[in-house]
Formats: structure tokens, C-alpha cells, sequence
């Protein structure tokens, strides 16, 4: 499994509106996307839910790393992105687990990340610091409400990622640094991520 995310900041004034028509237009196009775990269609609203910005930030579990370069720099899809609003960052994390919740069967709402630096101490204990991880986030998602939980390091910046999504409008979440609403889901290879 891999992780990956890009953050389109958009201006305070901006019309939410035209990012929730994009993608209820073209958010399908991705439902049997070879190589895909999951494309959660989410955004930040600047006042709602905590959020300072408005945000256009898609994140992605994918099961084939090889489908995820396909899509950034082989003409499967980025494109449009970068046509639309430029070619932003894309962040990665490799995967360490994923959870089914018990939310599984509905459609998400909301979503919640949480990133944390992986303490520069941890040294050889970092083992031990990614099985508590993994236990949190096992006790996570059996919480009423988790559709999906995963858990991913950045070992180029060494932080770890954990991304929730809720079967609510709220991301009920505690730690999370965002939350997040979600327009869409697409998950075609959404029960090879639980393996």
C-alpha cells in the first residue's frame, strides 16, 4: 500500500461550489481504476469544521505503486490537475496498515488526518513506536462511524500519517490535525488494502 495527497490551496473568497460540480462531474472516472485502493474526494472549507483555508485535497491509498506513477506522469489522469490549477506537491507515504470500521458498507462524509513527527530520538525503538501506532489504530477503527483507517510513514521527512474516513458529516476524531469533507469516494480496490 501507498499513500499520497496534494493540498490545491484556493483563495478565501473562493466558491467551493465549483470544486463539489467538478467533482460530482467527473469523480466516477476513477470507480474501477486499476491499481487504486481508494480516492477520497475531499476538501477543507475556510469556517467550517475548525478550517482556516478552502481546499481542494484529494488522498489516495493505492494498492500498486506502479498504478500511481501511471497516473502522475503517464497520462492517467494528473493531467487534468495540473492543467486545471497547476502542478502542485504531491506528498507520498509508504503504507503501513490498513482497518476496515465497522462503517465500511456506507458512504463516507468526512475524513481526518493526523500527521506527527516521529520523534528524532526513537532511534532503534522505532519498531516498538509503529506497533503502538498500529495498535492505536486497530482500537481506532472499531469506533462506531470508521469506514477505512490507514497508517503511513514519510521516511524522507519521518512523520507518520494517519487518515480516517467517517461515515458522518464530522470527523469525530480527536487528534486529527485536519478534518476534511468528502465528495466522493471511489474504491476499486478498496478490500486489497485490509490484506
Amino acid at each position: 500500500m501507498y499513500a499520497s495527497q496534494y493540498e490545491i490551496a484556493l483563495p478565501a473568497d473562493y466558491d467551493m461550489g465549483i470544486i463539489r460540480k467538478r467533482v460530482a462531474a467527473g469523480g466516477h472516472v476513477l470507480d474501477d481504476r486499476a491499481g487504486l485502493g481508494l480516492k477520497a474526494y475531499v476538501i477543507r472549507e475556510r469556517g467550517v469544521d475548525g478550517s482556516p483555508v478552502n481546499q481542494y485535497a484529494p488522498f489516495y491509498l493505492w494498492n500498486n505503486p506502479a498504478a500511481m506513477a501511471h497516473f502522475l506522469v503517464g497520462g492517467g489522469g494528473f493531467q487534468n490537475i495540473i492543467r486545471d490549477f497547476g502542478r502542485p506537491a504531491v506528498r507520498h507515504w509508504t503504507g503501513i496498515a490498513a482497518e476496515a470500521g465497522p462503517a465500511r458498507a456506507t458512504t463516507p462524509r468526512a475524513a481526518s488526518r493526523r500527521l506527527t513527527a516521529v520523534p528524532a530520538g526513537v532511534g532503534t525503538d522505532l519498531p516498538a513506536l509503529i506497533s503502538q501506532e498500529v495498535s492505536r489504530l486497530r482500537d481506532l477503527a472499531h469506533r462506531d462511524g470508521v469506514h477505512t483507517a490507514a497508517l503511513a510513514v514519510d521516511p524522507d521527512r519521518w512523520e507518520l500519517l494517519r487518515f480516517v474516513l467517517w461515515a458522518d458529516t464530522s470527523a469525530p476524531d480527536e487528534d486529527a490535525t485536519e478534518r476534511y469533507e468528502v465528495l466522493h469516494l471511489s474504491s476499486p480496490g478498496l478490500g486489497a488494502l485490509d490484506a
